[in-house]
C-alpha cells in the first residue's frame, strides 16, 4: 500500500514539475487544520513528509494562520506549537489578518509563482485550490499523507498550454530568461545601477558679464617707475643734443 502511494505521489510530481517548474526543495503550505490533523494521527511531519515525496521539503506557513490559531485557544495548542515550528512566508496581509484559509488561497493565485503546495483538511478551502491551476494538494486520509491527484482544472490548463491557446507562468519565466541571456532584454538589475547622465547647462561662471576697468584709476607703482625711465632719457638725450651744438 505504501509503494503504491508514492507510485502515485512520484506521478503527480511529475506532472506538476515538467509542466509548471516546481522544483525541490518542495515548499508546503501548512494551516491550522492540517497541523491539528498531523498532532492528532501521530504523523512527524518533518521526517515523513520527505520521505512520501521522495525529495526535500520546507514546512511553511503564513502569520494569518498563525494569528488564527492563537485566537482558537487551548483546543488547537498543539497544532499551534507545530504551526510556530514552520518558516513564515510573508502575506498581503500585515496590516489587517484574515482568515488561515483565505490567506493560503491568497498566496497560489496568478499562477503559483513561487510553487507553493497546500496542505489541508479544509473542504472549502480543497475547492478553490483545485480551481487555482498547478497548485499541489495534500490532506490526510486515515492518518496517511495524500499528494491529491491534479484537478480538472490544471488538466484543461495544460491541454490549452500545449494546443498554443496558452502560455504558463513557468514558460513565461523561461523565454524571459532567456531573452535576458541573448540580451533582447535588459536585466532589471542592470537598469538599476546605470545612472541617467544629467542635462548639463553652461557654466554660471562663463556667463558672468566681464568686469570693465574703472576709469580714473590711479596708475600702479610699476606704470609709475616706467613713466620716471622715460622722463629721464628724455632729458639727457635733449642735453647730449646740446652739448654737441655748443662744441660745434
Amino acid at each position: 500500500m505504501k509503494i503504491t502511494r508514492q507510485k502515485h505521489a512520484k506521478k503527480h510530481l511529475g506532472f506538476f514539475r515538467n509542466n509548471f517548474g516546481v522544483r525541490e526543495p518542495y515548499q508546503i503550505l501548512l494551516d491550522g487544520t492540517f497541523c491539528q490533523a498531523a498532532l492528532r494521527g501521530r504523523i512527524q511531519l518533518r521526517e515523513q513528509l520527505p520521505r512520501y515525496l521522495m525529495a526535500e521539503t520546507q514546512l511553511c506557513t503564513t502569520r494569518c494562520v498563525l494569528k488564527e490559531l492563537e485566537t482558537l485557544g487551548k483546543d488547537l495548542y498543539g497544532a499551534k506549537l507545530i504551526a510556530q515550528k514552520c518558516q513564515v512566508r510573508n502575506c498581503p496581509h500585515f496590516k489587517n489578518a484574515v482568515s488561515g484559509s483565505e490567506c493560503l488561497l491568497s498566496m497560489v493565485e496568478e499562477g503559483n509563482p513561487h510553487h507553493y503546495f497546500v496542505a489541508t483538511q479544509d473542504q472549502n478551502l480543497s475547492v478553490k485550490v483545485k480551481k487555482q491551476p498547478g497548485v499541489p494538494l495534500l490532506f490526510i486520509i486515515q492518518n496517511t499523507m495524500v499528494l491529491d491527484k491534479p484537478s480538472s482544472k490544471t488538466i484543461a490548463f495544460v491541454k490549452s498550454v500545449e494546443s498554443g491557446q496558452l502560455v504558463s507562468v513557468h514558460e513565461k519565466q523561461s523565454i524571459k530568461q532567456l531573452k535576458e541571456e541573448q540580451g533582447l532584454v535588459k536585466n532589471p538589475e542592470q537598469r538599476r545601477t546605470k545612472k541617467r547622465k544629467k542635462t548639463s547647462g553652461p557654466n554660471p561662471l562663463s556667463c558672468l558679464k566681464k568686469k570693465k576697468k574703472a576709469q580714473g584709476t590711479q596708475p600702479s607703482a610699476s606704470e609709475k617707475k616706467r613713466k620716471r625711465k622715460r622722463i629721464r632719457n628724455r632729458s639727457t638725450s635733449k642735453a647730449l643734443s646740446e652739448q654737441q651744438i655748443t662744441e660745434g
